[in-house]
């Protein structure tokens, strides 16, 4: 069982130095892909209080775009856009995106914390239980529920985008990476965005 601290935990020493959103959400549709929304559009919070990464939250977007960075599909087309994943591809998926976008250095499969980043993915995916599904915008999953994302790197992944094309602050938003994690509580969000 993964507690909040440890949670809370992994997410930070993933996740905060890139720009990425974090985020869980209630299950309260049998059509997971509205809770997805819900959380995109930061209309719930998390069901058990644990941390959240999200550095738009308060300052860019605001009422025009409030789901800002993204620009998602209705929740009927969101399915059709996404990818099943095998669970031990969802954890190189989000272990991935602890990689830069533009000048990575040393992607995960040179570090020497391989193993030590992949751990903190699990404990990420592991609030989720055993029974958990997961999805991606991928291309590569669309094939094969579990492409070798340590090995391709965040720069070599493509993926249907899900990023508005709004500009705003300065910043061009131009290639995303998602993970969606559901169960039959709780829809969790990761996604890694590049930007300049």
């Amino acid at each position: 069982m993964v507690t909040g601290p440890a949670w809370n935990a992994a997410a930070l020493r993933l996740l905060d130095d890139v720009y990425a959103f974090v985020a869980t959400g209630p299950r309260r549709h049998e059509d997971w892909a509205h809770d997805v929304l819900a959380v995109l559009y930061r209309a719930v919070p998390d069901p058990r209080g644990w941390i959240r990464l999200d550095a738009d939250i308060n300052d860019i977007g605001g009422p025009m775009l409030p789901a800002y960075p993204f620009d998602p599909p209705a929740a009927a087309e969101l399915p059709g856009r996404l990818h099943r994943l095998e669970a031990e591809a969802a954890v190189a998926a989000l272990a991935v995106m602890t990689e830069e976008w533009q000048a990575e250095p040393a992607p995960v499969r040179s570090r020497e914390d391989r193993d030590a980043v992949l751990a903190d993915a699990r404990t990420l995916l592991g609030r989720y239980g055993p029974g958990a599904r997961y999805w991606t915008n991928a291309t590569a999953a669309a094939s094969d529920p579990a492409p070798d994302f340590v090995g391709a790197g965040l720069q070599g992944t493509r993926s249907h985008g899900f990023l508005t094309s709004a500009y705003l602050c300065g910043l061009d938003l131009f290639d995303d990476l998602g993970l969606i994690a559901v169960s039959d509580d709780e829809v969790g969000v990761f996604w890694s965005i590049g930007a300049y």
